[in-house]
């Protein structure tokens, strides 16, 4: 509980008057499927309506762990140029919950035959709500845990480039450009701490390497930077194999290391699971690591008998 309350305490107090920074967002394994909330210019990107949903339960056994459920949907319009989406995002940790809804729009320019860049903004709601006094604490007249923060809502804006080719991809972000503040209060020491969000800048790159006619290998990168925490990088390696089966193991610089497998039930449904164990973490012998499952589905547009095949990202 006490490892709890640290971890709750960090991200309620996170940007405050005392220089307390943390990483707010929530992670993913499966960053290279759930792009779109990473990176508001990856919207349209695909030759149809694609609909990925993503569970994920993190540190499995202990106590109020992390639990994220995102959904996302995008698709381009009739000119191909212009592509829409919307992601539903929801993050439990303990007794604070954050969720939020964001609409994307991203503007598709084609550089040559088989490159595109894209540019993509994002507009949505954040709701914000910490029970905190439902927490057991040593020091029951803390000031900084008394008070709930019910259901406060904010704005948010983000920006994103997006550059892809059949076999590669780049792409750099600011999904949340506003900072906004929660509560403020002051500790038993009469300091006062600002519970406020932290903007977290993105790039994500990948590419897909042939080894032989039914062999590939795609590695992909998600790099996370924001103020006051260390720079975090997901790197992943995954086999494709026959263009259907994927297998491939990932590392989080700093936090967990793991393995993932996904299977094309057909050319339009995808499903992901993933699993890693946060080696960083003091309470790692306390959990059973973290799962995650995605499912992703293309819906055929314009008339298209079949989307592009194969589509890598």
């Amino acid at each position: 509980m006490k490892t709890l309350i640290n971890i709750i305490a960090t991200l309620i107090l996170s940007s405050g008057c005392l220089s307390i920074y943390a990483q707010q967002m929530p992670m993913y394994t499966h960053y290279m499927y759930n792009t779109l909330v990473v990176n508001p210019a990856y919207a349209g990107s695909r030759d149809a309506l694609t609909v990925t949903g993503l569970n994920r339960s993190q540190w499995v056994g202990f106590e109020g762990a992390p639990t994220t459920q995102t959904l996302t949907i995008h698709a381009p319009l009739r000119n191909e140029h212009i592509g829409l989406g919307l992601a539903v995002v929801q993050d439990k940790i303990g007794p604070v919950r954050t969720s939020s809804v964001t609409g994307t729009f991203a503007y598709i320019m084609k550089l040559t035959p088989k490159a595109k860049l894209s540019l993509g903004l994002s507009a949505g709601i954040n709701m914000f709500q910490a029970n905190l006094n439902t927490l057991l604490l040593d020091q029951q007249s803390d000031p900084v845990f008394l008070n709930n923060i019910d259901g406060r809502i904010t704005p948010d804006f983000g920006f994103g480039a997006y550059y892809a080719r059949e076999k590669f991809y780049a792409g750099v972000s600011v999904p949340n450009l506003l900072q906004n503040s929660y509560s403020q209060v002051n500790d038993v020491n009469g300091n006062t701490l600002i519970s406020r969000e932290q903007r977290h800048y993105f790039f994500i790159a990948g590419t897909m390497l042939k080894l032989s006619d039914n062999l590939a290998l795609k590695p992909t990168t998600l790099i996370k930077v924001t103020q006051g925490a260390p720079i975090q990088a997901d790197l992943t390696a995954m086999f494709v194999i026959m263009n259907k089966f994927q297998l491939g193991a990932m590392f989080r610089s700093g936090d967990a290391a793991g393995g993932l497998f996904g299977f094309d039930i057909t050319n339009q449904f995808h499903v992901g699971y993933a699993y890693d164990w946060s080696y960083a973490l003091s309470s790692s012998k306390y959990n059973s690591g973290s799962h995650e499952i995605m499912l992703r589905y293309d819906f055929l547009l314009f008339d298209k008998r079949q989307i592009q095949n194969p589509r890598y990202f």
